[in-house]
């Protein structure tokens, strides 16, 4: 069991944690640019992120019409952010819970190398294999133009998958492990679809957090 902690506990924690944030590595480059950092929170940082957000977050089960038929997503989401900042997507208004001190900390991590402010997080929970998110790019009107997404994944490693919308054999793949931070900006979802399939393996529960700025 952990105690919960106050954003000043989470800050004095993680305090000087920063300079150990390892170099990114750019893995797409042209039409927008996605970089990523593996270990971008230590193991015990990790651990302690994902059985506090896995116990306490708002999880919900939204359902989605497909070809007029109401359909679960397959995985568990919830909302947080600045009054005010709510969000639409396939359907669903989402309002936004208020920070958490551990969604906080998170946030101001991530904002010190995507070097802006975010005022909202859709968090996803990957139970097992079978939960997934479909083919897509983050490009509703509230994202603005050229949205910069920080996305932060504690839990079991699976797989992302882009795809160019207009060169289809331009396709890049990588496993997103306990810790890891995956930055995209410019015109990436202008040009580039993105999902999280499902698998057979035996994956452990995994939970993402996509920080965004709700113009």
């Amino acid at each position: 069991m952990y105690e919960q902690m106050t954003l000043w506990d989470y800050q004095a924690t993680l305090s000087g944690t920063e300079d150990s944030i390892p170099e990114g590595k750019v893995i797409i480059s042209m039409g927008g640019e996605v970089i990523f950092y593996k270990n971008f929170f230590n193991v015990n940082e990790s651990d302690r992120f994902f059985s506090e957000l896995y116990a306490d977050t708002k999880w919900q089960q939204n359902t989605i019409q497909i070809f007029g038929k109401p359909t679960r997503l397959p995985r568990l989401t919830a909302w947080y952010g600045d009054e005010g900042k709510s969000y639409s997507y396939s359907g669903i208004e989402q309002n936004p819970a208020p920070w958490t001190p551990a969604l906080s900390c998170i946030k101001e991590r991530s904002e010190k190398v995507a070097k802006v402010r975010f005022n909202s997080v859709l968090l996803n929970l990957y139970r097992n294999g079978r939960d997934s998110v479909a083919w897509h790019s983050d490009d509703e009107p509230e994202l603005g133009q050229n949205p910069i997404i920080g996305s932060v994944s504690f839990g079991g490693t699976r797989c992302f998958s882009f795809k160019h919308k207009q060169i289809k054999e331009r396709k890049v793949e990588i496993d997103l492990p306990h810790g890891s931070f995956l930055l995209m900006r410019g015109e990436t979802q202008h040009h580039w679809l993105h999902q999280i399939a499902k698998t057979t393996k035996n994956v452990s529960p995994r939970i993402n957090l996509t920080f965004r700025i709700i113009k």
